[in-house]
Formats: structure tokens, sequence, C-alpha cells
């Protein structure tokens, strides 16, 4: 081998080697962001996940209180029932006073027609 064949061959391995180093050095850059993309994406989805959780500790929350709601309304609803049926014995005995004191009137009062 001539000396200038020996001089191409060891540019060309000089460079290969210092190619490989510079793409060696590439891949641990981009490996090294795609770690800090995956930690960044990680604490994203975790924060994510925090709020879900806070959102179901709400929802069920709400489901209590709307549980409680409904056992409130079933509660005023029997009441007013019951308040209906005292509304119409009211009803009942008001038409029975009403009923007296026509009576009382046509028993007391002077009848309306002249006398002669």
């Amino acid at each position: 081998m001539s000396t200038d064949t020996k001089a191409i061959i060891g540019t060309v391995v000089g460079t290969g080697l210092a190619l490989a180093g510079l793409l060696s050095a590439q891949i641990a850059g981009v490996n090294a962001r795609v770690d800090d993309l995956r930690a960044d994406l990680s604490a994203q989805i975790a924060a994510v996940n925090v709020r879900v959780d806070d959102l179901r500790d709400d929802m069920r929350g709400v489901r209590d209180e709307m549980g409680g709601l409904r056992v409130e309304m079933r509660d005023i609803r029997a009441r007013l029932e019951r308040f209906d049926a005292r509304l119409d014995a009211v009803e009942v005995a008001l038409g029975r006073l009403d009923q007296r004191l026509s009576t009382i009137e046509r028993v007391v009062l002077p009848s309306a027609e002249p006398s002669e």
C-alpha cells in the first residue's frame, strides 16, 4: 500500500470515527430529550389524574347530596299530603260552620218580608 492510500484510509477511518462519535452524541441528546418529554408527559398525566380524582370525589359528594335531597323531598311530599288531608277536613268543617250560620241567620234575624 502506498503512503497516499494509507493516508486516505486513515482519513476515512478517522472521519468515520468522528462521525460515529457525533452520531453517538446526537443519539444521546435525542434520548435525553425523549426522557425529558416522558417525564413532562408523566407529570402532566399525574396532574390530570389528580384532577380526575378530585372531580370523582366532587361527583360522589354531589351524588350523596342528591340522595339527601331526595329523602328531604319525600318527607316534604308526605307532609304536603298530610297537610292536604287536613285542608280537606278544614274545608268540610267550614262548610258545616257555614250551614250552621245560615241556620242561625234564618232563626235569629228577622225576615226581610214586610209584615201585614
